[in-house]
């Protein structure tokens, strides 16, 4: 038990020791898939030497590769070499949604979370967890020793999610905060407007990093399965609205589809990572494309 356990309250305790069970069962499951699939011996092999440039130290040069290539390369060093990841949470109120699924939208992300950041300390990479509502409330910094999975579980199994939300702000906010090229995974509803954000994602990209955009709805958001009159709620400001689900399906669903559409089109457009997902999925399809990511990152 890690000195910050020792404070806690036995719930949370419980709480961690469930999301800690549940990310290792995930990820248990994910890796013997794997076995079986394209993905078999799945830790990225990173290139050992990278072009010699401006201001590198020239005793770093490797001679060997010099005498076979006629060209200048440099060793890469542990640094360069593990790719920094952040895990990013939307707290806004929205994600505490859940129609009939056992786990909320934030839960299914927490879960997520917790799995990838199994996946990442086990490949030695740091990763830190960034949380946000209209700007960002926690930030933990990166690190790749094993009690991170720790420091980041007890944060997970903590969280409310409770805010409004501006993810363009916070988004833009973390850009101006991350100083080296670094792995951004974010789980959001992205129930905002979507041209700030997409614009956001696109600085984080000019910026040199990685983006893996989870787009996290509850199943209910995206089949409609409402009949007759129904009050719905917003979830942030609490206005209700009474709709007649029947006549209003087939328009909700086109709506949908276009609002995915746009950004599955506009990630690709800025190579990012663009993970549809709704909370009835199983999280190993979730994981597939965050490899498929990672072997892309060499």
């Amino acid at each position: 038990m890690s000195t910050v356990e020792k404070y806690l309250k036995p719930e949370v305790i419980r709480q961690i020791s469930r999301l800690d069970l549940r990310a290792q069962f995930i990820v248990k499951g994910f890796l013997q898939g794997l076995h079986a699939s394209p993905f078999h011996g799945f830790s990225v092999e990173f290139s050992e030497h990278r072009k010699y440039a401006p201001g590198d130290n020239p005793d770093d040069i490797d001679w060997l590769v010099y005498a076979k290539t006629d060209k200048y390369y440099v060793k890469k060093f542990e640094a360069e070499t593990n790719l920094t990841g952040y895990l990013v949470m939307d707290l806004s109120a929205s994600m505490a949604y859940s129609h009939e699924q056992e786990l909320t939208k934030f839960e299914y992300s927490i879960c997520l979370a917790a799995a990838l950041c199994y996946l990442m300390i086990h490949q030695n990479d740091p990763v830190g967890l960034i949380t946000f509502g209209e700007r960002i409330v926690d930030s933990l910094a990166p690190k790749s020793k094993r009690q991170q999975i720790g420091n980041i579980l007890s944060l997970l199994a903590k969280l409310k999610p409770k805010d409004k939300t501006d993810v363009a702000q916070s988004l833009t906010q973390l850009a101006a905060m991350l100083k080296h090229s670094s792995l951004v995974m974010l789980f959001s509803d992205l129930l905002v407007e979507p041209e700030p954000v997409i614009s956001a994602l696109r600085q984080l990209r000019h910026g040199g990093h990685d983006v893996i955009l989870f787009h996290v709805l509850d199943q209910a958001e995206v089949t409609f399965p409402f009949e007759g009159l129904v009050e719905l709620r917003d979830p942030e400001t609490g206005e209700m609205i009474e709709v007649d689900a029947d006549g209003y399906r087939s328009d909700y669903l086109d709506e949908i589809e276009s609002f995915r559409a746009l950004y599955e089109r506009e990630c690709r457009q800025s190579r990012i990572d663009y993970v549809p997902l709704d909370t009835s999925m199983p999280f190993d399809r979730a994981l597939t494309e965050y490899l498929a990511n990672r072997r892309s990152c060499g």
